[in-house]
């Protein structure tokens, strides 16, 4: 059973895009399901990150002070100030601008963590950035947004506020609650987690592809390079700052990994939640939420074989 759940978690951008696929040619059965769930579903992956976080990931924060703060500042102005300028460069419309935005302001993805592993990088500082940006989250997202969205749409900075909280603090405090007081149920959990986390991702970003669908197919294209270009654009960023700093490869594995993934799916939430008037602005988060865990599985391959070469 421990194989089949490595297998799936190595398989991720595969399994994602594979659930894209067939949301797009079939998105009836996707539809039928409210967007509603997305929040509930994040919910749960971020519960799962909770059991898997320990003291001794928040005591990197203290103990490396250095390489986390590089990290976070990598994550909060690298993507929110890319995905600004590859905007204006591609002169997006409000809502696709928005929802490109929104990508670059949200908290890196908990999939990084995985991707960090297969990469053979720094996995403590990888999961200690994850939940550092997270824990920030709830503060520099609403703002980001706010600041570089806010002439283009009305932004309710609280009501952002609140629903990250919601989504991904109470859940994670939950997590960490649960391992806290039932730590046998936690350990045997926690082997299954990445798999079962894979699994969740997927359909939501099947939930997301299938409600938009026909907006995907009429404009997509330009939104698929814009996303593409993001992506690339902070990993690549994220491992130059590393190499600016004389950071081991391991580390700059690690920050490239965190900066260049993004909590995507949160971004098609609070499209979803906050921005209802914009439906186009959840389409960024989706197609992000694809193609990150392809470039995440390919970069990981070239790290790790790096890493193999010294």
């Amino acid at each position: 059973m421990k194989e089949i759940c490595n297998l799936i978690a190595r398989w991720m951008g595969a399994l994602v895009l594979l659930m894209a696929l067939l949301s797009v040619m079939m998105p009836a059965p996707f539809m039928a399901i409210d967007t509603w769930w997305i929040n509930p579903l994040l919910g749960v992956i971020m519960f799962g990150m909770g059991l898997t976080l320990s003291p001794q990931d928040f005591r990197i924060v203290f103990s490396r002070p250095r390489d986390v703060l590089v990290g976070c500042l990598a994550q909060f102005t690298i993507m929110p100030f890319m995905a600004w300028l590859l905007t204006k460069a591609f002169s997006l419309p409000a809502d696709l601008a928005l929802g490109v935005i929104l990508v670059g302001c949200c908290p890196g993805g908990t999939a990084s963590n995985v991707i960090t592993y297969l990469a053979k990088g720094d996995l403590a500082l990888s999961v200690g950035m994850t939940a550092t940006s997270t824990v920030l989250a709830p503060f520099m997202t609403p703002f980001l947004t706010w600041l570089l969205a806010g002439t283009l749409v009305d932004v309710n900075t609280l009501g952002m506020l609140q629903s990250i909280v919601y989504v991904v603090i109470a859940p994670i405090l939950g997590g960490l609650l649960i391992q806290h007081f039932l730590p046998g149920f936690t350990k045997r959990a926690v082997a299954y987690l990445p798999a079962f986390s894979t699994l969740v991702i997927a359909f939501v970003v099947g939930i997301v592809v299938g409600h938009n669908a026909s907006r995907l197919l009429m404009g997509g294209l330009l939104v698929i390079i814009v996303v593409m270009l993001h992506n690339l654009s902070g990993l690549a960023l994220g491992y130059g700052i590393g190499r600016m700093l004389s950071l081991s490869h391991e580390k700059r594995a690690a920050i490239s990994i965190e900066v260049g993934m993004q909590n995507s799916g949160l971004a098609s939430s609070l499209a979803t939640l906050h921005f209802a008037a914009f439906p186009m602005a959840t389409i960024p988060g989706a197609i992000f939420s694809v193609w990150h865990n392809i470039s995440g599985a390919l970069v990981a391959k070239v790290y790790s074989m790096k890493a193999q070469r010294g």
